[in-house]
């Protein structure tokens, strides 16, 4: 039998059912800090809401259904349809890479993965973002993706087509953690938001921007771009939560963190 436990969760097509709480894969959840001792809370994003410390967690993305027993309480991640995403390379050593360019790729890949194992604590996030790019919605988070009909990783990032040259806002502030030239990103920087919540920005045509710069939320911190492994100038935006890239457009919805507080 399983303690009961406060949970909301920041997704409207989640609920709590039977002993175990369901949200879909990349969304987000928030467990009370004083109901579960397996929370770490110098390492999770922690908010206060009337009084109470709560751990805001992600649902790690998943294609089939599975559950996550990390907690005081099951999470179910559902299964969830995606959708496909198929391109086509026509410049097949973007695709197929040689020996000079997969070493490249790996150091970049580590180079990443170190900078998104950041964790300040000195900044306080909000989940309140905002649009960093005016534009249409190419791609959304979780899509299978075929590179010129092979199969490749899922799409966990959010892709914004818009004209060369555009303007990249910051969707919330933070600290710039990472700037560089990348194989498969092309320009390409990482915004540290705060206690485990980052996002990144690909394919830029110009950055604003240089490592160490803090930057306020609707800054300018770029240029949108065809930079990178791309078929057309388009951000590639990607947000993380301790250490999981979760769906950005969960993050857009107008005040949704004090809206779904106020429904409990």
């Amino acid at each position: 039998m399983y303690k009961k436990i406060f949970v909301f969760c920041l997704c409207l097509s989640s609920s709590y059912l039977l002993g175990t709480f369901n949200v879909n894969p990349g969304e987000i959840f928030a467990i009370k800090v004083d109901d579960c001792p397996k929370i770490k809370a110098d390492s999770e994003l922690i908010l206060n809401f009337e009084g109470s410390d709560y751990a805001i967690l992600p649902a790690p993305y998943s294609k089939n259904e599975t559950i996550v027993n990390k907690y005081c309480l099951p999470i179910k991640i559902n299964k969830k349809k995606f959708g496909e995403s198929r391109i086509t390379i026509l410049n097949s050593s973007m695709v197929d890479l040689s020996e000079k360019d997969a070493e490249r790729t790996f150091k970049e890949s580590q180079q990443i993965k170190q900078a998104l194992n950041t964790y300040s604590i000195d900044l306080q996030p909000s989940l309140q973002f905002i649009t960093p790019v005016k534009g249409i919605i190419s791609s959304r988070y979780g899509k299978q993706r075929y590179i010129n009909e092979k199969p490749r990783s899922p799409h966990l990032a959010l892709d914004i087509a818009a004209a060369e040259g555009t303007s990249i806002i910051a969707p919330s502030s933070g600290r710039v953690i990472l700037v560089g030239d990348f194989f498969y990103s092309g320009n390409y920087l990482i915004l540290d938001h705060g206690n485990g919540l980052l996002s990144s920005y690909s394919h830029m045509s110009l950055i604003h921007v240089k490592l160490g710069d803090f930057v306020n939320k609707g800054d300018e911190i770029g240029k949108v771009g065809s930079t990178g492994r791309v078929t057309g100038p388009h951000l590639h935006w990607s947000v993380y939560l301790s250490k999981n890239r979760i769906n950005p457009e969960s993050l857009l919805q107008e005040n949704f963190l004090d809206t779904l507080f106020n429904r409990l």
